[in-house]
């Protein structure tokens, strides 16, 4: 079994109600206005080696994971948060921030109360071949 690392603690500043999604399965949706670059809040989940992640990744139909420093990921299929719900948008309103022990969500633009959560992953372990479905005007089609 792998070494995990203790995590630093994951705390969410603006809470989201988990709902269904538009975008796909369930989707984060805030619970109050959050103001334009203002954190949102940490993704939950356990640091475990690159190796592990690939591994997870290769069996598993959905996971939770992204690339941190150090040929580490964040699991946050394991110890999450609703963070993790908040789904794929190519027109976004948050950005996610890896840093070297977590992943942090900021709000990009005024977001309202009750709208969904989304971000653009960018590069994913998907290389372009999981078809997008968020509606976006600018839609790229792939993730």
């Amino acid at each position: 079994m792998a070494k995990h690392i203790v995590t630093p603690e994951y705390k969410i500043y603006y809470p989201v109600k988990v709902a269904k999604s538009k975008i796909a399965g369930k989707g984060a949706y805030a619970l109050t206005k959050i103001p334009a670059r203002k954190k949102i809040g940490d993704l939950g989940g356990i640091i475990i080696a690159m190796k592990e992640a690939k591994r997870l990744i290769r069996d598993l139909k959905v996971i939770n994971c992204v690339e941190l420093d150090n040929n580490l990921a964040l699991n946050a299929s394991a110890n999450p948060n609703d963070m993790r719900f908040i789904n794929h948008s190519c027109d976004p309103n948050t950005f996610m921030r890896v840093m070297k022990d977590r992943v942090e969500f900021y709000a990009l633009k005024n977001i309202k109360k009750g709208q969904e959560l989304s971000c653009d992953y960018g590069e994913t372990h998907h290389e372009g071949t999981l078809p997008c479905k968020c509606g976006a005007k600018n839609c790229r089609g792939f993730i």
